[in-house]
């Protein structure tokens, strides 16, 4: 690895909490009932209902990921937002209940861990 590449003590802490921030705020407004922070179900900023600050935090969850990865490190928080963007199907719950059981993970300090008797945190 580059040392260039690498990222200055306190430096992965502090983009962690700036993800945080980002991704409190966005589960907050979807579950109150807007949607496309799991998915692209609006891309294009144009169209009504678009939402490219849920895009925007996608975006930045696979750079963090990346990055996190690169100096032999992971962020829970983000590893498991990632996983919840893959959930797709109608038996699967919808974004507001997503974002609904996924902040209760974060106030109880689930995240990262496997929720107790149970495979889905939903």
């Amino acid at each position: 690895m580059d040392p260039h590449d690498e990222a200055e003590p306190g430096q992965l802490e502090m983009i962690g909490r700036v993800f945080k921030e980002q991704l409190l705020a966005c589960l907050e407004e979807c579950a109150r009932g807007r949607r496309g922070l799991f998915s692209e179900l609006s891309i294009n900023e144009d169209e009504p209902g678009a939402w490219p600050e849920a895009a925007r935090l996608r975006e930045l969850a696979f750079a963090l990921q990346s990055i996190f990865a690169q100096q032999d490190e992971r962020n829970p928080l983000c590893d498991e937002f990632l996983d919840l963007c893959t959930i797709h199907g109608e038996n699967n719950p919808g974004e507001p209940r997503l974002a609904r059981a996924f902040l209760a993970r974060i106030e109880k300090g689930e995240v990262g861990t496997q929720p107790e008797g149970e495979r889905k945190p939903w």
